[in-house]
């Protein structure tokens, strides 16, 4: 018989419903949203070791559907736990070799399903301590993630907030004439880690990334062309699938309109009456849905330890 793999070995060994003692019971949960934000809603009272009923996970799906964000408080895990936690709302992502993506493997070339988000060393290390600009993961993708889960370990006394953006709420704000504008519009956003690779002084921050492709600049890595306007899949709602730094290019559309377009609707993007900020909590699980929202981080004392881990979802081809 061959080996499980880390995921199968965490549902394997997952609590059972007959199991009294590790059953949660749905009454016990509670989910509130949070009062005058764009997005985000608190889920009181669940413990993740458990098992959990359907009526709590269709619960929560059609919380995050309508919230965006959920916020779990209180939370102790280990790896296994988690992963079968997170088990409950999709597939774990898992890209292909030719798409780097945050925590990939040089020997495989993909990530492994826990991804540890850390400025420590040998427990990642992939993000550092500096600002992160406001992002979609994997949206360099074929098939980016539906959503991810960041669970708090260990965190600094300064800065770490995470922020998170609404753009369901930043494309219904816009007017009618940029709505008709955009909506059938493509766009292709570049992979920030094959830049990387090709360009260590960006890695290294001493070399701006470029924000938009003009057609006389070299492709680096795939283009994925996806609706700048995309459509969320439960909901129909339309969102603008745009982050705000990572080079990108409109298909078929002149490279100077194309900069300004986009230059616009990031700037958009960023209005405060769109964003949520996280102050987090050791024993924070913040579970997104990556197809409406950005995320952001702020800046943190590099002396100071962060740790926290991160699940992602298979999600689809965006429309």
């Amino acid at each position: 018989m061959t080996a499980l793999t880390k995921l199968s070995q965490a549902i394997k060994d997952a609590p059972r419903w007959h199991q009294e003692d590790q059953f949660q019971n749905p009454s016990e949960i509670k989910i509130i949203p949070l009062k005058n934000e764009a997005l985000g809603a608190e889920v009181w009272g669940l413990d993740a070791r458990k098992a959990q009923s359907g009526e709590t996970i269709y619960k929560l799906k059609q919380a995050l559907a309508e919230n965006l964000i959920l916020i779990f408080k209180n939370q102790i895990l280990d790896d296994a736990q988690y992963l079968a936690f997170a088990s409950y709302f999709g597939p774990i992502f898992r890209p292909t070799a030719d798409n780097p993506v945050l925590g990939y493997q040089a020997e495989t070339g993909t990530p492994p399903d826990v991804v540890p988000v850390s400025n420590g060393v040998y427990q990642g290390d992939y993000t550092g301590h500096s600002e992160l600009s406001p992002h979609a993961d994997h949206q360099w993708t074929p098939q980016p993630s539906f959503g991810s889960l960041l669970y708090a370990i260990q965190l600094p006394q300064n800065g770490g907030q995470t922020t998170w953006y609404n753009t369901i709420k930043a494309y219904d704000a816009l007017d009618n004439e940029t709505k008709r504008q955009i909506d059938k519009l493509q766009l292709i956003t570049y992979n920030p880690f094959v830049r990387a690779q090709t360009n260590k002084g960006w890695n290294s921050n001493k070399t701006e990334m470029p924000l938009y492709r003009f057609k006389d600049q070299p492709i680096l890595g795939h283009a994925y062309a996806h609706p700048l306007v995309r459509t969320h899949p439960e909901t129909g709602r339309k969102a603008l699938w745009l982050n705000t730094r990572t080079e990108v290019e409109l298909v078929n559309y002149d490279d100077q309109n194309g900069s300004q377009l986009i230059a616009q609707l990031r700037e958009h993007i960023l209005k405060p009456e769109f964003q949520y900020e996280h102050h987090w909590q050791a024993g924070d699980i913040v579970f997104w849905d990556n197809q409406v929202t950005l995320h952001s981080r702020k800046a943190f004392p590099s002396e100071q330890k962060r740790l926290l881990k991160r699940i992602s979802l298979a999600g689809g081809r965006p429309y």
